[in-house]
């Protein structure tokens, strides 16, 4: 739709698109209009994000994988340490708007990182489903919901991944940001060497205790 209205050869990187193609339309509060829908965006998107982290560092502390500090409640019942930590974390970005030299370049940096992750992440389940298919195909074999396009999918996905990343390394950026993941997935493997160190024993996880594996399809037959 902007595209219709101002050429993309057109477009002024310093300005919104949004506010250019309002402007267009002859509505002169433009600006004011799309700053308060991005700050009421960005405001919903703060606070799920913050409730969901806390919930989920509190939930890494009461499986053994987080410090046991994090997984106190308050007396109404909100994981209020690991509250303030996901609070804390998160303000800290502040740091980035002052150290690059433009809100954008603060913005790039922290959606190219936040993709790889997702990539990292789906690119991890996938490779999981495909060890899964080549060491229990009767498993497979007998599953109920099986995945669509099964193997082939995975590497179709596998190979779209691969080429996110090229995009990524190819501008310079989202170039910054790849680079700098190396050091987060280090980290995160200092974390998981120094935590199986401490704990070695991997506890039996709460889910499994209150919810064990059951034959869906075996527990409709009992029924029946």
């Amino acid at each position: 739709m902007i595209l219709m209205v101002n050429p993309w050869n057109e477009i002024d990187p310093a300005k919104s698109p949004f506010v250019t193609m309002f402007s267009l339309a002859g509505i002169g509060i433009a600006a004011h209009i799309v700053n308060a829908v991005v700050l009421t965006s960005a405001t919903s998107s703060a606070n799920s994000g913050i409730f969901s982290t806390s919930r989920m560092v509190y939930g890494l502390a009461q499986e053994g994988d987080a410090p046991k500090s994090l997984g106190v409640l308050s007396a109404q019942g909100v994981p209020r340490n690991a509250l303030f930590l996901t609070s804390t974390l998160l303000l800290s970005s502040i740091v980035l708007l002052y150290a690059g030299d433009s809100i954008i370049g603060a913005f790039t940096l922290v959606t190219t990182m936040a993709a790889v992750l997702v990539i990292f992440v789906w690119s991890m389940i996938l490779i999981s489903y495909l060890c899964y298919r080549r060491k229990r195909p009767q498993l497979h074999a007998k599953s109920v919901y099986r995945m669509p396009g099964g193997v082939v999918a995975c590497w179709v996905v596998l190979a779209f991944f691969a080429f996110s990343i090229c995009i990524l390394a190819t501008a310079e950026d989202t170039r910054a940001g790849l680079m700098l993941m190396p050091i987060w997935f280090g980290g995160l493997a200092i974390g998981w060497f120094v935590k199986n160190k401490l704990h070695p024993e991997v506890p039996e996880t709460s889910i499994t205790q209150s919810n064990p594996i059951v034959d869906l399809k075996q527990t409709s037959d009992d029924k029946k």
